[in-house]
């Protein structure tokens, strides 16, 4: 059984800050990059960040320099630390692993940027 768990998401002003979490089935996470996706209301679901299990890191470049992601290894979680939020990262966001994107998705954390 597939076990992604995304939470951390809220209702944040512009300017503020969240710090999202998912744990992953350890099986799934230690042999997988880890990926954020983001969809917002209408719009197609789109990678935001990925981690490899060494570490490299990818962002896209609507999220750059605001978005970090990271992973902890021993708690088989990937973390997205989001600053500097804008509305426009108002959203759904969901981790997943790359071998799992055209079959599974979890339910995600909403987040919202409104003032």
């Amino acid at each position: 059984q597939v076990q992604l768990v995304e939470s951390g998401g809220g209702l944040v002003q512009p300017g503020g800050s969240l710090r999202l979490s998912c744990v992953a089935a350890g099986s799934l996470f230690s042999s997988n990059t880890m990926l954020w996706y983001r969809q917002a209301p209408g719009k197609q679901r789109k990678l935001v960040a990925s981690v490899t299990t060494g570490g490299a890191t990818y962002y896209a470049n609507s999220v750059k320099g605001r978005f970090t992601i990271s992973r902890d290894n021993a708690r088989n979680t990937v973390y997205l630390e989001m600053n500097i939020l804008k509305p426009d990262d108002t959203a759904v966001y969901y981790c997943n692993v790359p071998t799992l994107v055209n079959k599974y998705w979890g339910q995600g954390t909403q987040v919202t940027v409104s003032s």
